[in-house]
């Protein structure tokens, strides 16, 4: 039809499908509606890739995508750009050779990856663990969603390296198997991995936010192998006109995020102390640019942004120090620097 835009001249956005669309993990689709994106079919738990758009965007084609697909989607050229967690990303790149690169960080959906044992186990160490199980006929077995990362993480253990030297811990994807170490078997988990230690399993990776999970399981952390965030990602195919819009994409999003930090505060103190309250909103960066300030009669009217952490402290002390009255608080939907 006339004036459309044809898929090959839109770029193509996988949004995470599960945990990070989540409200209590990061909901990606608050983050773009906060963004300015109209959004339309992407409501946490209710995604639906028949109705999924970003209706004042024709540039842009969305997608559903699973986190642990992004990266081969990406990779693989079926998407340009994802949004997708950065243990996903390198639990698909250990050889180094997936062509996917970061646009740059979300700072949101923060986890986790660890190593987990039961919670009365005597271990203190990965390596502790290993050396444990010196002289055992049978096999130690390791479920997770994270073969690769869990397997690159074995081998580099000191306690591994002593009893097995460089052999590479047997990995099980289904009826894919491949390694020379039958005494140390990773096997990729379906369904929920902290499970698997209740069904006779040694231990498990698997990532955590908060340790409630793990403790729910009567399992606790062992080793940490990585801390993970949600970033943008881009593959082999976003360049020229898309990676200029990816770029913009993801100023509009990491805005949304850096502008849920803020408040925005606007309040009223007397001339006399105008000077004073500016030198002191100055010196701990209340601002964006700089203080807005609007003169009046007796009242000066002051625009600032206060970080959430601050402003219970922060308003107090400009209502007792400097005699700021009529103190509004507002949310900031978006902050792009």
């Amino acid at each position: 039809m006339k004036g459309e835009i044809s898929n090959m001249n839109r770029i193509r956005l996988g949004l995470p499908k599960g945990s990070l669309n989540k409200k209590d993990r990061g909901n990606t689709q608050q983050i773009f509606l906060d963004a300015g994106y109209d959004i339309q079919g992407y409501e946490p738990d209710k995604e639906s890739d028949k109705r999924l758009a970003i209706a004042n965007d024709p540039e842009i084609i969305a997608f559903l995508s699973r986190p642990q697909s992004a990266p081969v989607e990406v990779s693989r050229e079926l998407l340009d750009i994802a949004i997708i967690g950065e243990d996903w990303v390198r639990e698909e790149n250990v050889s180094g050779k997936a062509n996917v690169r970061r646009i740059g960080d979300l700072e949101y959906g923060e986890v986790s990856l660890v190593f987990a044992v039961r919670k009365d186990d005597p271990y203190e160490s990965l390596s502790d663990f290993f050396l444990a199980q010196k002289g055992r006929e049978k096999p130690i077995l390791c479920f997770t969603e994270y073969v690769n990362l869990a397997r690159q993480r074995v081998m580099q253990n000191e306690g591994y390296q002593k009893i097995f030297g460089n052999k590479r811990p047997l990995v099980q994807i289904r009826g894919l198997v491949n390694g020379e170490n039958e005494l140390v078997q990773i096997i990729n988990s379906d369904g929920v991995t902290e499970g698997y230690i209740a069904k006779g399993a040694d231990i498990v990776v698997d990532n955590s936010q908060t340790g409630t999970t793990l403790a729910e399981y009567n399992l606790r952390e062992l080793e940490k192998i990585m801390e993970s965030s949600a970033g943008l990602y881009a593959g082999p195919s976003c360049t020229g006109w898309k990676e200029k819009k990816a770029n913009q994409i993801f100023l509009q999003l990491k805005g949304a995020v850096i502008g849920k930090k803020y408040f925005d505060v606007k309040f009223n103190v007397p001339n006399e102390q105008l000077e004073r309250v500016i030198a002191y909103l100055i010196s701990e960066g209340m601002y964006s640019d700089e203080p807005t300030v609007s003169n009046g009669k007796k009242y000066t009217a002051i625009n600032i942004l206060i970080p959430r952490e601050k402003y219970p402290f922060t308003s107090e002390n400009l209502i007792e120090a400097y005699n700021a009255s009529a103190v509004v608080r507002n949310e900031v939907k978006q902050f792009v620097r």
